[in-house]
Order: C-alpha cells, then structure tokens, then sequence
C-alpha cells in the first residue's frame, strides 16, 4: 500500500469521524457557489458543478441548501460571494509538506488564519515554490466498498477511459486516479458500469511521502485539524505516510 492511499483511509476515517459538520457542510456549498459562479447553473453542461452537488449529497447536505447554493452562484437571486482560490505552501512537524487550498473573499484574512494555524501547532508556512514541486495535480474518484465489488471490476470499467490506477484502501473503498482533463470521463464510465462513487474531483498527490511514528503523526494531524477547523480552508494535501500500525495505534490510544 502505498503512502498515499495511507492518507487517503487516514482521510477517510477523519471525515469519518469529524463533529463539525456544519463546517463541512459550509464548505461543500462554497465548492457549489463556485463551480456554479465559474461554469453556470446547469449542472448538466457543467460537469464541476454535478460532481460539487453529487459530493454535498453524498455527505448528507441538503436538497434545499444545495439548490439554493446553485442559484446565488449562477446569479439567479441576485444574491452571492466572490470567491477566490489561494494556495499555500508550509510544513508541519517533521518536515512533511503540506499544500493549503483556501477558498475566500478575503485574501488577507485567509493568510492570517492559515499562518496562525501553522505555527501554533508547531508548523510553518513556505515560500511560494517551497513544497509545490512536490505535488502532481490528478483526478481523483472516491468509491464506496460494497459487497462483490473488487478492485479490478472497477479497473475494468474505467481503463478504457483513462484511468491511471485504481487502489484498494479497504474500508476507506477504493480511489480511482487519472488525469485532471480525464476525470469527466472516468466518472462517466464508472456510472455506466453501474458503479457508485461518492466524490469526483481534482486534487494533489504526492510524489514522494515520509513516515512518521505515532507521536510524529499526532504532531501532523493536529496542524492539518487546526487548518480544516478555518473556513477559509477548502482542503489540506500533504505527503506523511501513516502506516496502518501506527494509524492503529493512535486509534488504540483514542479509544
């Protein structure tokens, strides 16, 4: 298993798990005001916009907040924020990188948040180009694990499509990976195949990880929560590598 996939289930059991709903919940509907802002309404001719709202309502968002979320995006009430993308670069604990997307209409106090974040647990933020190189943009599909459903029944359905690789993450499902400009695609030929997903979108993956024990990991998670705790943070990436022992461990000593 590779020390992606690693973060991927670590991802997946911390949503998993995460009480503040609201906050997630607040940040799916800006991921729809935008996709609607930047591509129109329809999700039908806007293929962000359908994977933002398939994303929302597979985390339970609802119907009323997502269609009204839609309009004030694609300017159908007047109403809407302009939001713009930032990325910073920085480090937790031990040197591992992390890449922090914000998505806000406030450029400085995105910046602020995000440093104090940083350094109050122990991490640090990087100049522009620090840890970026460190990072390839792909297409990622986040699939459910149901019964029968095998990592090569989904490598089938979505080769043809261009899929670059499809990991088992066991209760974490499955990721599918592909090129940023194959994702539509991809998403398409798992939905033919009759296959669910949960999510469709483009992030960053780490060329190279570091492992990290379960103290080291701690130290990590905690900087990554204090970031997703802000608004003005859509998504952390980051190259540690938790091993399943040590993901153990931390879980053992939560219990």
């Amino acid at each position: 298993m590779s020390g992606h996939s690693k973060w991927a289930t670590t991802k997946h059991k911390k949503a998993a798990i995460d009480a503040k709903r609201g906050k997630i919940f607040a940040k799916l509907i800006k991921n729809i005001e935008v996709a609607a802002r930047t591509g129109g309404p329809d999700p039908a001719g806007n293929p962000t916009l359908y994977d933002a709202i398939q994303k929302a309502k597979k985390s339970s968002v609802p119907n009323d907040n997502i269609d009204r979320a839609v309009k004030r995006g694609g300017g159908l009430d007047g109403a809407g924020v302009n939001y713009e993308t930032l990325m910073y670069e920085g480090y937790a604990p031990g040197g591992v990188a992390l890449l922090i997307e914000c998505l806000t209409d406030n450029k400085n106090r995105a910046a602020s948040e995000v440093r104090v974040a940083l350094t109050r647990n122990g991490g640090a933020l990087g100049e522009a180009g620090s840890v970026g190189y460190m990072f390839a943009r792909k297409g990622v599909i986040a699939v459910p694990q149901t019964d029968g459903l095998t990592e090569d029944d989904i490598l089938m359905a979505v080769l043809d499509a261009g899929a670059d690789e499809v990991e088992d993450l066991g209760e974490g499902g499955f990721e599918v990976r592909c090129e940023p400009t194959d994702l539509v695609a991809v998403r398409t030929a798992l939905q033919d195949a009759g296959i669910d997903y949960d999510s469709a979108e483009a992030g960053f993956q780490p060329s190279t990880t570091i492992a990290v024990d379960a103290d080291g990991a701690t130290k990590v998670l905690r900087v990554i929560d204090a970031l997703e705790d802000s608004d003005e943070v859509q998504n952390v990436y980051s190259n540690v590598d938790i091993s399943d022992e040590v993901m153990a461990e931390l879980e053992s000593a939560d219990a």
